[in-house]
């Protein structure tokens, strides 16, 4: 018995179920999450037919050398924004043998936050080997670290199902 609310643990085992049977693999690079939605689908019995790798990219370096991400997209735009998720789901891509990835870049708070990016604010982004990109920027508000993180974890499963249907 894993330590998933149960609503995490049955998307991610749906999203299991769909890339097993589809023959998809799935690869994902987080920075907020830190690691989290590599956990929730690896926590799945059978996971290591559908889950290639996760990155976790923390630091801005990690996502520039791990992931591809251009340092000019981080120094103009910032770390939590939607072209840094964008260029981290295809770098996800670039670096792994998924045909479809998710990032996630975001504040969980408690500080970190600003005016302009304030503590709950994430960028989400999908990536697939068709062409298609996902994006979603999503405001969880100051609702706590650990709730930010799991929103966050739903949100991404969501983002791969929508994703794995195109």
């Amino acid at each position: 018995m894993s330590g998933w609310p149960d609503d995490i643990e049955s998307k991610a085992g749906s999203l299991i179920s769909l890339f097993s049977e589809r023959g998809l693999m799935v690869a994902t690079a987080e920075s907020c999450t830190g690691g989290l939605i590599a956990g929730a689908l690896t926590e799945i019995p059978g996971s290591s037919a559908a889950v290639d790798r996760g990155f976790v990219t923390y630091s801005n370096d990690a996502k520039i050398q791990m992931l591809g991400v251009s340092p000019a997209t981080l120094d103009i735009h910032g770390a939590v924004s939607r072209q840094t998720a964008i260029e981290m789901a295809r770098g996800a891509l670039t670096h792994s043998q998924a045909d479809i990835t998710v990032a996630v870049t975001g504040i969980a708070g408690p500080g970190g936050g600003s005016a302009d990016k304030p503590v709950g604010l994430v960028h989400l982004a999908t990536a697939s080997r068709t062409g298609n990109v996902l994006h979603r920027e999503m405001y969880y508000g100051d609702i706590g670290r650990d709730a930010v993180r799991l929103a966050t974890v739903r949100t991404a499963l969501e983002m791969l199902n929508e994703a794995a249907a195109d």
